[in-house]
């Protein structure tokens, strides 16, 4: 057996020396607000005395404004950065005081709280970022009621809609987005401080209390899920990777689009680079970078449920300290997804000469003729498809656009296929094939008429009004509990 002390050298350099310093760059200030926040609570239920606060806090305070925290180097000498904090106390106000802090509480739900509390602010954080670029959404939606393009079904040219149809549909996704991320705040705000190691504890500790000056919602009220549940992280890092990939879809449509075959839509000069050797390239890389920083993001929540699967139902490492430090990085990166698509899309044009060549070529509007003649001439839809299909097989091949019809040509398909004469008269048919008409038609509920499309420009802003107003409530709050909190450690000072 070897006769190494603790910590082995290659355990310190693999693992403390890691956490210590992932612990004092994400963790400390939480770590000394629920030193702060216990000690109020312990002295409030006479568990220490008011005077062993005071000792406690004015001991806290020093090392607060005294610590150099990036000086501060992993000797071996402490295991962890609690247990350093822990030492410094005991060296300002004696073991005999500094050791009462301890009472009623563990590592594990110190631990556990501090997480969550992190968590909180990053997923706050994520909020306000969605809402600004679905605001920037509704913007460019409701200049482009109008503005006509080519919708694509199997990657093939389907059927006319407008930009602002199009954007409508990322802006009801990114919503529910928006709500999937509040619920998993909501899961993330309860208080694990009370559940001790793993089952509470025998002083007479208030737990709500807690959750109030650390400015959780509610406790999570069994002590062993308190500790063991990692749902919530699990829950936290699933609504985000699917706000991650719902992006990453839409940007590969964009890079689709604005390239040189569709030239359907055009990126602003500030996110296109040139080639270092090709003078005539405009590479839209700013949209290649936001599919890989989303593909990146996505691969990091993956990291950490998938760090959690097959773990125990029990305190462990698995989800603690560097995997929640792994998945801080998904959200560096889909900060800045957000932020880089926001400008993208406030500054992204239509190229609408190509897309209305593109919907003249490729028939899409024709869909709305085979309607009309089931509308007008009271014949069956499967008909009405077979006259359409024939007419653009015989228009094809001869490179005719949608806008140059042959109206006899029409007639006699029809007349082929029905056995008469149809009673649409020539510029009712020709009207019914424009795209203009096609969208104009399309008024029912979550079509792209642009009458409908302001009904839902308003239904989506009410939402997003709404999250805001949500989203900047519990900033508030936040802000609120720490002010104080800050005012509860002051009045021991006095």
């Amino acid at each position: 057996m070897s006769n190494q002390k603790f910590p082995a050298a290659s355990y310190k350099k693999a693992v403390l020396e890691p956490i210590f310093a992932d612990f004092k760059k994400h963790f400390y200030q939480e770590l000394m607000q629920i030193n702060y926040a216990h000690t109020i609570m312990l002295t409030e239920e006479k568990v220490i005395k008011q005077s062993e606060a005071e000792e406690i806090i004015r001991g806290l305070k020093e090392i607060q404004n005294n610590l150099n925290l990036e000086e501060l180097a992993y000797t071996g000498e402490y295991e962890d950065l609690f247990f350093y904090i822990e030492s410094a106390l005991t060296k300002k106000v004696g073991a005999d005081i500094a050791g009462k802090m301890h009472t009623g509480r563990s590592r594990n739900d110190m631990d556990l709280t501090m997480y969550k509390m992190k968590l909180k602010d990053k997923i706050l954080q994520l909020m306000e970022n969605l809402l600004s670029l679905i605001e920037k959404m509704l913007v460019k939606a409701n200049e482009n009621l109008e503005t006509i393009v080519v919708a694509y079904t199997h990657g093939q040219p389907a059927q006319p809609t407008t930009f602002a149809h199009y954007l409508g549909a990322l802006i009801e996704i990114l919503l529910r987005d928006y709500e999937r991320l509040s619920q998993s705040y909501s899961f993330a705000d309860h208080s694990s401080m009370g559940a001790a190691a793993i089952t509470t504890s025998g002083f007479c500790l208030n737990r709500k209390r807690m959750a109030e000056l650390l400015g959780f919602a509610n406790v999570q009220e069994n002590s062993y899920g308190a500790i063991a549940a990692v749902d919530y992280l699990n829950d936290i890092y699933s609504s985000l990777k699917i706000m991650l990939v719902n992006i990453g879809r839409f940007v590969q449509d964009l890079i689709y689009l604005t390239g040189y075959d569709a030239n359907h839509l055009k990126l602003g000069k500030a996110f296109v680079q040139i080639s270092s050797i090709m003078p005539q390239k405009r590479n839209p890389v700013a949209l290649e970078h936001l599919r890989v920083m989303s593909s990146l993001a996505s691969g990091y929540c993956d990291n950490v449920i998938n760090t959690t699967h097959n773990t125990p139902f029990t305190d462990m490492n698995d989800s603690e300290d560097a995997t929640q430090v792994v998945g801080f990085q998904a959200f560096s990166y889909a900060e800045k997804v957000l932020a880089l698509l926001e400008d993208v899309i406030s500054d992204i044009e239509i190229n609408e000469e190509k897309q209305i060549e593109d919907i003249l070529k490729s028939y899409v509007s024709i869909t709305e003729l085979a309607d009309t003649l089931v509308r007008k001439e009271s014949i069956s839809f499967r008909q009405a498809h077979e006259i359409t299909s024939q007419l653009v097989e015989k228009m094809n091949p001869i490179g005719k656009k949608i806008n140059e019809l042959n109206v006899d040509d029409f007639r006699e398909l029809f007349k082929d296929v029905i056995g008469r004469e149809p009673d649409l008269l020539d510029e009712e048919i020709k009207e019914c094939v424009t795209p203009e008409h096609f969208i104009e038609v399309r008024k029912m509920t979550g079509g792209p008429a642009p009458v409908e499309m302001k009904k839902s420009i308003l239904g989506y802003r009410s939402k997003y009004s709404k999250y805001l107003k949500r989203t900047i409530s519990l900033q508030e709050k936040r802000d609120a509990v720490r002010l104080n909190l800050n005012k509860e450690v002051e009045a021991f000072l006095i």
